[in-house]
Order: structure tokens, then C-alpha cells, then sequence
């Protein structure tokens, strides 16, 4: 298999994350989305994906796009361990908390988010900042509130073993703490970040372990 990654991009650290709790073996091929005007941008790389986004996972010829998508793939493909619980309304609950920072929160904080803020609206680093804290503290504050409110959050978001939703939520916390979002009054995230974080599998997808790391 072969990642095309970003060692910054959150969905791209997701997918990295689930291979490694797989034990799949994948080499990482770099997109670096700012230099040369952005290698995504490249026609080479829009025949791939025509989004024009990170990742995109090469299965022995078949291209797979959009983090969840993928990793729902990997899970079906080699199911163990498994990342989404075997009772659908735990499924359904795995992936809510998934949808929520993939579809609610990092949405609006994507990187070409950010480049249009400042680029073609001229909002200037700091009003730009401010945006993405306030809408990562928004949801990830939702997040805290559906983790606290069930008894099936555990060790991690889901009981004690990591799954879909561990995936999505360690490299939003990684980005929240880089532009210096307020998690203080978020203890649950912060638990099972940290619990996490003791785990070889997230360690090795951390954006510093990367090969493209700058």
C-alpha cells in the first residue's frame, strides 16, 4: 500500500494512525500542500485525486479517497483488530463522534480554508488564529459534552480499546495545541488523548515522526 500524506494534515494523520493499529505495513509518499505552490495542486497528482486533497491510500492499484472512507476500508478489509464496535448502535455512536471533528470541526479549519481567509479575504495571522480556535473549541467542546454524558466512553472514546473516533480525535487535539486552543475545560479529551499517546501506534503517525517532517 502507499499513502499519499502530508505530515501536518489531520486526515492524513488519521489514516496513519488506523494502518499502524492494523499493523499494515505502507509506504508514504509526501504531498506537501505549500511548496512548489502546493504538490496537490499538481496535474500528476489531481489524475489521482481530482479533490485535489490528502490522503489518498493505493491498495495494489485501487485509490481509495477521504480519511473515514479509508479507514472503514481498512476495517473491513482486515478486520482485526477492529475499530468500530460489533453492536450498531456503538457503530453508530463511533462514527458520530468521528463525523463530528471530520465533518463539523476540521472542515472550517482546513488548510485551503485558512490560505483563502488570508489570501483572497486578506484577513490578516492573528483574526486568522482566532478563527480556527474559536471553531475548534466550539466542537471540540460539543465532543467533551457527548463523551462526559455516556457510559460507553472508557479508556478511549469508545471503551478501552482505540478505534474510529480515537483516530479522528488525537490529531485534532495535536492541531488545537498548535495554534493554541483553549482545552483546559475539555478533561475527558485530554484523558484519552493522553491515553493515546501511550500507545506505539499513535506515536509512530505523530506529524514529527514523519519523513516529510519539517
Amino acid at each position: 500500500m502507499k499513502l499519499y500524506t502530508y505530515f501536518r494534515s489531520s486526515a492524513a494523520y488519521r489514516v496513519r494512525i488506523a494502518l499502524n493499529l492494523k499493523g499494515l505495513p505502507c509506504e508514504s509518499v509526501p504531498i506537501h500542500l505549500v511548496k512548489d505552490g502546493g504538490q496537490h495542486r499538481k496535474p500528476e497528482y489531481l489524475a489521482l485525486n481530482p479533490a485535489g486533497l490528502v490522503p489518498a491510500l493505493d491498495d495494489d492499484g485501487r485509490l481509495l479517497t477521504q480519511s473515514l472512507a479509508i479507514i472503514e476500508y481498512l476495517d473491513e478489509t482486515h478486520p482485526e483488530p477492529p475499530l468500530l464496535p460489533a453492536d450498531a448502535p456503538g457503530r453508530a455512536r463511533a462514527r458520530a463522534l468521528a463525523q463530528a471533528i471530520a465533518c463539523d470541526i476540521h472542515p472550517l479549519n482546513n488548510l485551503r480554508v485558512l490560505q483563502y481567509l488570508k489570501h483572497e479575504l486578506g484577513v490578516d495571522d492573528a483574526h486568522k488564529d482566532a478563527w480556527y480556535r474559536h471553531w475548534v473549541e466550539v466542537g471540540l467542546a460539543a465532543v467533551e459534552a457527548t463523551l462526559v454524558h455516556d457510559a460507553r466512553t472508557g479508556r478511549f472514546c469508545h471503551g478501552d480499546t482505540p478505534g474510529l473516533a480515537d483516530c479522528c480525535l488525537v490529531p485534532q487535539v495535536f492541531n488545537a495545541r498548535r495554534f493554541g486552543a483553549k482545552l483546559d475545560g475539555m478533561p475527558t479529551i485530554l484523558r484519552i488523548a493522553a491515553a493515546c499517546d501511550e500507545l506505539e501506534a499513535f506515536r509512530q503517525a505523530a506529524p514529527g515522526r514523519q519523513p516529510d517532517a519539517e
